[in-house]
């Protein structure tokens, strides 16, 4: 007969441990304990069963696994932790003691660590750092637009600005960023960080204070070891494009041909501009024209011809603003429209009271879009184009330059839709999606039109003449004029006479629109997908689609309501215009 198990001595019981329980067994305070667990990735779980886990009790506690806290029980943290707490003690009893000497010598001898090895730990491979750069990213774009208080430290706030400044140095070097989203929260960005999609927010710059509601010890704990992660992210992007790390301005000659000397300081804001391109290790600037290689996949030609397509959008995004010089007005946000347009290969620039770094000033007249912010102008000038910042993000979302009367100083806006939501099939739409997308496609079709009339007015000319020679020699032929025609083309090559050149007709290559093709085929396959679906699983495929089907009526709901409400309000705008005449 083999030994009985007591009860809470196996499975669930043993495998949770709860704080206290942690805090006790690694000889910590909750501050530090807290601090140790947000370096080293270990968070809080949720045991299924919690009246087992908690031997009977059903209080609320917060429990760790077992194997985590012994994962800690060994971290070298722990002991500069201890090293810490004595010297806070040491230099609160100098102070205390008034005695100056002793407090500058405890001072100096502050205990320092590094998050080197954690960062490697956490993260063995450069793909899994670059996957989790979205939150990184966030907080230090928040951090370092916070204002210098009390509340958060000096030195952090200036780390994260020069690494911010770094990483966008990055995006517009390599030509990768993807979407842009301005909202009330802040400025949503995408881009293509080393083959992962990264997005992140950066806040809008205002005079505010610190809200009170927040836990700056524990954002601050965050923001230590996301400076680390950025600062070993950002050297190995400069390492791929061969950049100089920390980056180094191209060199500029003077006047009398010498080398533009620059303090420290000099440097650091013209960095911090975006305007200027970087330099190389090699001394050279980076070649932004170079094409990527291409490898093809015989076992899966759709993936290669989709692959090729998105490609193609890449590069054409990469190219938006090449050849254009923007002036950015007193009052358009210009660290944001500077990092979008150099993204895209435009040239930017502003009035050198507003900060140091602008190239160009706003007399010079290869300008061809100024940004304006404002309802009127005084001056115009005719060699240039006058918009709204709107027009740059809807551009670059749209991946084409868009007709820019619909952005003149002045004008109603369209609405600025969001490019990170994607709507499936069978769901609402909005009204302004669907003008924006026929839009698009009229201005696709407007380059071929021209050509496609002109050959079609020829052809009418061509048929007409014909038709004329045909009624004329209707009275003695009883044929149709298509027998006719084809009679007339046959009779000079049976006599061995030359055609004549206006009856050849030149051939027209044919369009293949491979988005187009590539929908058609995935449909197809989908078609055939769902006829191949076992009659097991077919419950299961009925209920999804009763589903889509649900949704469907939805969204067709929300059109009727949608319709409804602006008959209204054109209504309401005649009744209006009538009762002012």
């Amino acid at each position: 007969m083999g030994r009985m198990k007591k009860k809470y001595e196996s499975g669930a019981a043993t495998t949770y441990i709860s704080r206290n329980k942690a805090i006790r067994k690694l000889q910590l305070t909750l501050a530090d304990f807290r601090r140790l667990c947000i370096l080293k990735g270990i968070y809080p779980q949720e045991p299924l069963h919690k009246k087992k886990v908690g031997r009977g009790s059903t209080a609320p506690k917060t429990y760790y696994h077992v194997k985590d806290i012994q994962f800690l029980l060994h971290e070298p943290l722990i002991i500069k932790f201890r090293e810490f707490k004595h010297f806070n003690r040491r230099l609160k009893k100098a102070i205390a003691k008034r005695n100056k000497n002793a407090a500058e010598r405890v001072r100096g001898n502050r205990p320092t660590y590094t998050l080197d090895k954690i960062v490697k730990e956490r993260y063995p491979n450069f793909s899994d750092a670059v996957r989790d750069l979205d939150d990184c990213l966030t907080l230090c774009f928040t951090f370092a637009n916070f204002p210098a208080t009390k509340r958060t430290q000096v030195n952090l706030i200036q780390e994260c600005r020069r690494l911010t400044v770094e990483f966008q140095h990055f995006v517009i070097a390599s030509h990768s960023l993807k979407k842009v989203f301005y909202s009330i929260k802040g400025i949503y960005y995408q881009a293509d960080v080393a083959g992962e999609t990264v997005t992140w927010i950066v806040p809008h710059k205002f005079g505010h204070d610190h809200p009170s509601d927040v836990d700056y010890r524990i954002m601050a704990t965050f923001i230590e070891f996301y400076v680390t992660l950025l600062s070993f992210i950002n050297y190995r992007l400069y390492s791929s494009l061969n950049l100089h790390y920390p980056p180094k301005l191209t060199v500029k000659l003077d006047e009398d041909g010498d080398e533009e000397r620059l303090t420290k300081d000099e440097t650091d804001e013209r960095v911090e501009a975006l305007t200027h391109t970087l330099m190389t290790s090699g001394g050279e600037v980076v070649d932004e024209d170079a094409e990527p290689d291409v490898f093809e996949n015989p076992d899966n030609p759709d993936r290669v011809e989709q692959a090729k397509v998105e490609m193609q959008q890449m590069k054409q995004l990469q190219g938006l603003f090449k050849g254009c010089k923007f002036f950015l007005s007193r009052e358009v946000p210009r660290e944001c429209f500077t990092f979008i347009i150099r993204s895209c290969g435009g040239e930017v620039s502003w009035d050198e009271s507003v900060c140091p770094g602008a190239t160009y000033q706003e007399s010079d007249e290869s300008i061809t879009h100024q940004v304006v912010d404002r309802p009127k102008l005084a001056t115009q000038r005719f060699s240039r184009c006058y918009v709204q910042p709107q027009w740059v993000l809807d551009s670059v979302n749209a991946r084409k330059l868009l007709p820019a009367k619909d952005y003149f100083v002045g004008a109603v806006l369209p609405p600025h839709l969001s490019p990170f939501v994607e709507e499936q099939e069978g769901d609402y739409v909005p009204p302004e999606k669907v003008k924006l997308l026929r839009r698009l496609q009229e201005q696709d079709g407007e380059e071929d039109v021209p050509e496609e009339e002109e050959e079609e007015s020829e052809e009418e000319d061509e048929l007409e003449d014909e038709s004329s020679e045909e009624e004329e020699g209707e009275a003695t032929s009883k044929q149709p004029p298509k027998q006719k025609k084809r009679k007339m083309k046959e009779e000079p090559a049976a006599s061995g006479k030359k055609m004549k050149p206006e009856m050849v007709e030149a051939g027209k290559a044919e369009k293949v629109d491979v988005t187009k093709q590539l929908a058609r085929q995935q449909a197809e396959e989908k078609r055939l997908a769902e006829l191949m679906i076992p009659k097991k699983n077919r419950r299961l495929y009925h209920k999804i689609n009763y589903k889509k089907k649900k949704i469907s009526q939805e969204a067709k709901a929300l059109t009727e309501k949608r319709e409804a409400i602006d008959k209204a309000s054109k209504l309401q705008k005649r009744k209006q215009k009538k009762l002012s005449v």
